[in-house]
């Protein structure tokens, strides 16, 4: 099982100084923010420095309650004494948050054998499954855990170092590229590097006979047409919104449009199941659930990890492998992948 936070609005929250952002990693501090008492406390000293009787006051509680609490929060690094006053003859100490604002990182993955694991968080691709199938089967090859979250929240998920590398397809309309710029503008002046896992077809997925004759993007209007997308934040989901713009059509005019699947497999099984009549995604996931395909474009999909990644011990095995005959072949084989330029490396920032 995987779970993994996800935050809304984070290219704002990037843009925070560090010192005003804080990242809540070890579990034993999530253990502390578990009591609701101790979350309530540490946002109201969040937004200004108060005193335990202040505290006792909007809580409704005694001070010595909240000093137990207070305490709690203080030895795990979120709360600080701030300042003393001099009141009436008393000392008065005011406490306040460490941060401005908190960012909760955490991933649960199975728990690793002796081999090791590398952590992939970003856009789904069924190459990249057998890659981590193809490792499995190596000895000593780590295990690698794919979790899909999207193209985008991959990159971040990286940056903040919750995973080791990432797997996404951004097309920057503007240059034409893949990946380069979203990299660049996420990681300034930190070397980075691409590794080219393939280039894949993606369409439309009908079902067999495409009985509704769909035959282009534009057919997602029409009212007989029932629709299933991916999640905001993958690679497709970002391209598709770029189309429909283009062809001037609005999302409300996309039956189902609201209706969203983390993987490509989830569309495709949707379509076979009747569910919907077309969605968005590979030919090889087409071809997995015997379905008809309209085709829109062909991308690149990269691997992207840190320069100071590539040569670390559990990393090594997967870029050996991701240069092997026997993968690109394997590849080859799923349908709807160019695997020439798979092993490829582009530097960025570097």
């Amino acid at each position: 099982m995987y779970l993994c936070a996800q935050l809304s609005g984070v290219f704002l929250i990037l843009g925070i100084k560090m010192k005003q952002l804080d990242r809540i990693k070890a579990t034993d501090t999530l253990k502390v923010l578990g009591d609701p008492r101790r979350l309530a406390i540490l946002r109201l000293l969040m937004r200004q420095p108060q005193t335990l009787s202040q505290l006792g006051r909007v809580l409704d509680t005694y001070p010595s309650k909240v000093r137990h609490h207070l305490k709690q929060l203080e030895g795990a690094g979120l709360v600080e004494l701030s300042s003393t006053q001099i009141v009436r003859g008393f000392v008065e100490k005011y406490y306040s948050a460490t941060a401005q604002a908190y960012l909760v990182n955490l991933a649960i993955v199975p728990q690793p054998t002796k081999k090791g694991a590398i952590l992939a968080f970003g856009s789904h691709d069924l190459a990249l499954d057998l890659l981590s199938q193809q490792l499995d089967q190596i000895t000593p090859s780590p295990q690698l855990y794919t979790v899909p979250v999207g193209s985008l929240e991959g990159l971040i998920a990286l940056r903040q170092g919750v995973c080791q590398l990432a797997g996404c397809h951004l097309l920057d309309e503007a240059s034409g590229e893949y990946n380069r710029d979203y990299v660049r503008h996420l990681f300034p002046g930190k070397p980075m590097l691409l590794f080219t896992l393939t280039y894949r077809q993606q369409g439309l997925l009908v079902p067999l006979g495409n009985p509704q004759g769909i035959r282009e993007l534009g057919d997602l209007a029409r009212e007989d047409v029932n629709f299933v997308n991916r999640q905001p934040g993958s690679g497709t989901r970002i391209w598709l919104d770029q189309k429909l713009g283009e062809l001037g059509i609005s999302s409300e005019h996309v039956r189902g449009y609201e209706k969203e699947r983390h993987t490509h497999l989830q569309v495709s099984r949707a379509v076979s199941s009747g569910e919907v009549g077309a969605g968005i995604g590979l030919l090889a996931a087409a071809r997995s659930c015997n379905l008809d395909f309209v085709p829109l474009f062909v991308e690149r999909f990269d691997l992207v990890l840190p320069d100071e990644s590539k040569d670390l011990p559990e990393v090594q095995p997967l870029l050996d492998q991701l240069q092997s005959a026997t993968f690109r072949k394997a590849i080859a084989a799923l349908g709807g992948y160019e695997t020439r330029h798979t092993g490829e490396v582009i530097s960025v920032n570097g």
